[in-house]
């Protein structure tokens, strides 16, 4: 925390590019990993993160470390990326199961069917950018909900809420069972 601290210190005053390579070599296979399971395609995923670093480094003079952790804020750049990007085209999807990836909650582990998905990736980018993001922080980032919460700037209550409220949503609309 306290390298990370002098690292974004650093890169705002003169631009240094031992800092940026320190910070992003440090964050780099995490949120490539979070938008490959979103993704499933290699060069678009390397394409996105490379996106997503070059919008922090954008944006890291408005960075406030008081409001949320560097990862946090980091996250909540790379949900709004791959929404965005998801607007522009439709990627293929991983499946949870393709990736060896256990999933954390029952409805959530039958979703492993690629077919099935990408119908739900479908339907969720159809949302509002919130609850997309709440979706995928949540379900791709594997982050809490109070990660989630101090990412996105709303309390735990309200995301736990739209969280449930969409899976029980996803649940009407593709679980045969249901």
């Amino acid at each position: 925390m306290e390298q990370e601290n002098k690292w974004i210190r650093d890169i705002r005053r003169g631009g240094s590019p031992q800092a940026a390579e320190q910070l992003v070599e440090r964050d780099y296979d995490e949120i490539y990993v979070f938008v490959y399971r979103q993704t499933g395609r290699k060069e678009d995923a390397m394409d996105l993160t490379q996106s997503i670093f070059l919008a922090v480094f954008r944006a890291l003079s408005a960075y406030d470390p008081e409001k949320a952790a560097f990862r946090t804020w980091l996250y909540r750049i790379a949900a709004n990326k791959v929404i965005d990007a998801r607007r522009r085209y439709r990627p293929a999807v991983t499946s949870l199961e393709e990736l060896g990836l256990p999933a954390q909650e029952d409805f959530v582990s039958q979703i492993h069917n690629r077919e099935l998905l990408g119908r739900i990736e479908d339907y969720v980018s159809g949302l509002a950018p919130l609850t997309q993001a709440v979706f995928r922080l949540r379900l791709y980032g594997e982050q809490s909900f109070g990660e989630i919460a101090a990412a996105l700037g709303q309390s735990e209550a309200a995301v736990k809420s739209q969280y449930y409220r969409l899976l029980g949503r996803i649940r009407e609309e593709f679980d045969p069972y249901g």
